[in-house]
């Protein structure tokens, strides 16, 4: 378990990191959200050691960064941002190189650079120098280094930043098959990747934490959660429109030519069948339609923006 206790952070008089807690359970992979310099990669650099807090602490399997960083540094790997590499080694040459620090030698590090460069698809480029590769390429080199030991715990700061889709999905689906042994913290500025590699996701503004909650819980809190929207054959006349905003249980009703979208006080599938069956019963023809999930741009808007009310 990766425990974060009070974590604070300060430069001068500002404080960029402001008291933060949380636990992270392995089989856990949590999605470390917020606008730009809202204390993200502070404090993954404080949780990693790399940075040291001005109060609070973090416990990772057991061992406290303050105390014992070095047990905590053994069980960790570490995706900074950027992608550091050394640009003048090769491929091969440098995750040897990280290989050999962390330990390995002879058969057991060549196997475990071997399997990792198959991994994480370094192969064609692999005696190719890291100055001349691509900004995706080196973040996967980068990648490749933080699970060369196969830690119990990884800190993952912008992992498919600079891929292409394929990359990001075959990243992304390398991070769900670790999630099951490790415990994961993944900071992203990607909503759609929160939503479909995180298990759960914590929002940060102002070094603050703003919400903590699954990907399932957030969308819940969209102003959007449990609409229908109902695509007609033909647009509904005014007054049919005017009584179904009038039905118990319709917030609101928005209208866009053949299509509409109606908004429930509770949502819920009775909403649904309601909606639908009213709209059935003064015989409008109904196209298709479906209920809206929520929207986490919404959400993450409204919760970074200061919108108190969706906590």
């Amino acid at each position: 378990m990766i425990q974060v206790k009070g974590l604070t952070k300060a430069f001068g008089k500002k404080k960029v990191v402001d008291t933060i807690s949380f636990d992270v359970d392995k089989g856990e992979v949590l999605g470390f959200l917020g606008p730009n310099a809202a204390g993200k990669t502070t404090t993954m650099r404080m949780i990693t050691g790399f940075l040291i807090p001005t109060s609070g602490t973090a416990i990772v399997g057991g061992h406290d960064i303050l105390n014992d960083p070095l047990n905590v540094r053994k069980k960790m790997g570490y995706l900074p941002e950027n992608a550091p590499v050394y640009p003048d080694m090769t491929v091969y040459g440098f995750l040897d190189f990280i290989a050999e620090i962390r330990g390995f030698s002879g058969r057991e590090k060549r196997e475990r650079v071997g399997n990792i460069i198959e991994r994480c698809f370094l192969e064609d480029v692999k005696y190719q120098s890291i100055s001349i590769l691509s900004k995706g390429f080196k973040q996967r080199v980068c990648l490749a280094q933080s699970l060369i030991h196969d830690p119990e715990y990884l800190v993952l700061d912008e992992p498919t930043d600079g891929l292409d889709p394929n990359q990001k999905h075959e990243v992304r689906n390398m991070i769900k098959e670790m999630a099951r042994e490790k415990a994961i913290i993944l900071s992203t500025h990607i909503l759609e990747e929160m939503e479909a590699v995180c298990t759960r996701a914590i929002i940060i503004a102002n070094g603050r934490i703003m919400a903590d909650d699954t990907p399932e819980g957030l969308k819940a809190r969209s102003s959007m959660y449990g609409a229908v929207r109902v695509n007609l054959q033909a647009p509904a006349g005014e007054q049919l429109i005017n009584r179904l905003k009038g039905l118990s249980g319709v917030k609101d009703v928005v209208v866009d030519d053949r299509s509409l979208l109606v908004y429930p006080e509770k949502p819920g599938p009775d909403f649904v069948d309601m909606v639908i069956s009213y709209l059935r019963s003064n015989e409008l023809p109904i196209l298709s339609y479906f209920v809206e999930q929520g929207r986490i741009d919404e959400v993450f808007r409204k919760i970074t923006l200061g919108d108190g009310g969706l906590h």
